[in-house]
């Protein structure tokens, strides 16, 4: 049975709660110390496929919570203890690179994970040095910079294995289609992609039909949507 607010699915495995995922136990108190205490419908079937290393494809608006379910994904399979970049996250602007990398820093305080994102404007050789020192397990940037940075070998693409496109739409739509295909091109081929969009359009099919291997893919219902991290309030005027 799907869980509410999910349309369609080929993924029939459910997982109930956060403590039924095996998670590691500093993740799981990474997420309860951020106030998840109740996971979404996307949250509730995608984390589990991500983790086991599927392709997975949530089409979902945003506030569904399908940012954490992919940060709560990339946190539970980095190791830790390998100094190297393990994860990579495409987003369509800077200012939502640096949101995403918020998140995952907060997800996984109690863990020790670095995450970085790359930030253009900023001093370039600090940047590149700070990637070359630290090497982040996670790093997060535009398909622009994140390209520049795997063509002039600032950034090794060795041991990353998750691959993450957040509203992949909204990139393409933008023209970073040659950046994206270029950069999927410099990973390994057993690189585990994770596809975020809201629509499905051409350009996106594209992409998943050429790089993607037999994904996952979930389409939840807008009336599903958490509002994640909004505040609403209204002020009467009268």
């Amino acid at each position: 049975m799907k869980p509410e607010g999910i349309i369609k699915s080929n993924w029939n495995e459910i997982v109930d709660s956060f403590n039924d995922m095996n998670l590691s136990e500093s993740l799981l108190r990474g997420i309860y110390a951020y106030g998840f205490e109740k996971h979404s419908a996307i949250q509730q079937h995608d984390i589990f496929p991500c983790i086991k290393g599927y392709d997975v494809i949530p089409q979902a608006q945003s506030g569904t919570g399908k940012i954490a379910t992919f940060a709560i994904s990339i946190l539970q399979q980095i190791e830790l203890n390998l100094k190297a970049t393990q994860a990579l996250v495409l987003a369509p602007t800077e200012e939502l690179a640096q949101q995403i990398q918020k998140l995952v820093m907060a997800l996984g305080d109690y863990m020790g994970a670095s995450c970085h994102a790359c930030i253009g404007g900023t001093n370039v050789h600090a940047e590149v040095q700070n990637l070359q020192m630290e090497a982040p397990h996670i790093i997060l940037g535009t398909p622009g910079g994140m390209f520049d940075m795997l063509n002039w070998r600032y950034l090794s693409p060795k041991y990353i294995k998750i691959f993450v496109l957040d509203k992949a739409d909204e990139m393409l739509s933008r023209g970073f289609k040659d950046q994206i295909y270029d950069i999927l091109k410099k990973l390994n081929s057993n690189t585990h992609v994770v596809l975020l969009s809201a629509t499905m359009p051409s350009d996106v099919l594209e992409v998943t039909k050429t790089f993607m291997r037999d994904p996952i893919q979930i389409l939840v219902k807008e009336e599903e949507l958490t509002l994640e991290g909004i505040c609403q309030f209204y002020i009467n005027m009268e």
